[in-house]
C-alpha cells in the first residue's frame, strides 16, 4: 500500500503506520487486556522500544500488509494480513486488535471489512483464516460479521498468561473458490 493512501471507516481510518506513531503506539497498546488475546509476540508491559521494533517491521520490506486504525487523530488499534509459506502459500492470516475505549462501537468489523478485499486483491491467496483464543467471543463476532465462517476448534491449543484455552479457526474463501467435496481445488 502506498504511504499517502487511506481507507476511511465509519468512525476511523485504516492507514500506514509511521514513525510519528511510536509514542501513542506505546501508550495506547500498554494495556493487558489487549495482550491477553493475542500471541506472546505482543508483549506486555509494551514499550517505547517495542513500539519502534513494531514500526519499523510494519514499514519495512515484509510481505505482509499491516495497518495503522486510528480513531480521532490517534492509534486506536493495528490491523495486518500476513501470507503464509510452504503447503499454506495460497492462505493468509488476518489479525487485528483495537484499544478499549474504541471498542463496541463497530470500528473492529469495519475494519475487517474493509480489509478483506484487499487482501483477496493484492495478494495471491485461496482464503483468509484467523485464530481467536476463546475467550474472546467479540473477535469471532466481528469474522462472523464479515463472512467468516468457523471452521474448527483447536482444543487445549493455546497457552495464555498460564491457562489452556481452545483455538477458534475461522475461515473466509475469495468468492468462487471453497474446494469440492474432497476438500480439493485445482490450480491453474
Amino acid at each position: 500500500m502506498d504511504a499517502g493512501i487511506a481507507i476511511p471507516l465509519r468512525g476511523a481510518t485504516l492507514r500506514p503506520w509511521s514513525e510519528d506513531d511510536i509514542p501513542s503506539l506505546a501508550r495506547v497498546t500498554n494495556d493487558p487486556d489487549i495482550a491477553a488475546t493475542l500471541r506472546d509476540g505482543f508483549p506486555s508491559p509494551y514499550t517505547t522500544g517495542d513500539a519502534r521494533r513494531f514500526i519499523e517491521l510494519a514499514t519495512g520490506p515484509e510481505p505482509g500488509l499491516m495497518l495503522a486504525i486510528e480513531v480521532e487523530g490517534s492509534v486506536a488499534g493495528g490491523i495486518g494480513i500476513h501470507p503464509l509459506t510452504d503447503v499454506y502459500r495460497k492462505t493468509a492470516e488476518i489479525g487485528y486488535w483495537l484499544a478499549g475505549p474504541h471498542r463496541g462501537r463497530g470500528i473492529a468489523t469495519a475494519a475487517v471489512g474493509a480489509l478483506v478485499p484487499l487482501a483477496f486483491a493484492r495478494f495471491a491467496i485461496l482464503r483468509l483464516q484467523a485464530g481467536v483464543f476463546s475467550n474472546n467471543p467479540a473477535s469471532m463476532r466481528v469474522l462472523e460479521k464479515n463472512g467468516f465462517i468457523r471452521e474448527a476448534v483447536h482444543q487445549n491449543a493455546i497457552v495464555k498468561n498460564g491457562v489452556v484455552m481452545d483455538e477458534v479457526l475461522y475461515v473466509r474463501f475469495k468468492k468462487g473458490e471453497t474446494g469440492d467435496q474432497t476438500g480439493t481445488t485445482r490450480l491453474p
